[in-house]
């Protein structure tokens, strides 16, 4: 997984969609299915990542909606989001249009199968599950089990891996980056309530060029490269 990423997934999805869901804010709108179509020709003939960054914003509100409807009850719902946007990100880079799935479905069963995951592997810890056990109860008392949601790879190993390089990105973000440095990262990658924004706006709000700012975000990209491969600074 490369840096952006990891710094996307600090905040430009996860902690947008807490504020969202905490606030009350509207979510950006659906998009249609001409224009999904097109994000993802984009996104996969072209390697276009700013389409792949509108089909993960354009459907945070699925996470949400999933997160209410069944988990509503459930402690530590900043995870559960955390959680099933991990599971929307491998669902826009997995998806196949010509399974003739819609995405909403094939990303709605992904989300779930990150959470049921999360909470099987909290069961492990406790005692031996049932396949018919009770995840939760959803509004209407109609209970969701493990058997309800369709399995997939197991990938905790991974997150688990993804979660510890996060927190070492924050580390060095705080500690190492000078404050012209760190500006430009916490508004490119939306760090803290910030949404993610473009180079150019970046460059629009701190009165600099956009060149400027393209150069000092790849710099520091490469070095925080360096401090998670190798531990150092970079510098």
């Amino acid at each position: 997984m490369v840096i952006a990423e990891l710094l996307a997934l600090l905040s430009g999805g996860i902690s947008y969609l807490i504020l969202s869901v905490s606030s009350g804010q509207k979510f950006p709108p659906p998009l249609s299915q001409q224009r999904e179509t097109e994000l993802f020709s984009k996104m996969r003939e072209e390697n276009d990542t700013e389409a792949r960054a509108l089909l993960i914003e354009h459907n945070l509100r699925l996470v949400a909606h999933i997160v209410r409807k069944y988990y509503s009850s459930q402690a530590g719902q900043e995870d559960l989001l955390s959680i099933g946007t991990i599971g929307l990100i491998k669902a826009v880079d997995s998806f196949n249009r010509k399974n003739g799935a819609r995405f909403a479905t094939y990303a709605a069963k992904c989300i779930q199968n990150e959470i049921l995951m999360a909470f099987r592997a909290q069961k492990k810890n406790q005692c031996e599950v049932s396949i018919d056990d009770a995840i939760e109860t959803d509004r209407d008392g109609n209970p969701l089990t493990y058997v309800d949601v369709v399995r997939v790879e197991d990938t905790i190993a991974e997150d688990i891996d993804v979660r510890w390089k996060i927190a070492r990105v924050i580390r060095y973000v705080k500690r190492f980056l000078s404050k012209r440095e760190r500006e430009i990262i916490v508004l490119r990658y939306g760090l803290g309530n910030e949404k993610p924004i473009t180079q150019r706006e970046v460059a629009e709000r701190l009165g600099i060029s956009r060149s400027y700012v393209s150069r000092i975000e790849k710099n520091v990209l490469s070095r925080i490269s360096d401090y998670l491969e190798h531990g150092t600074d970079g510098r």
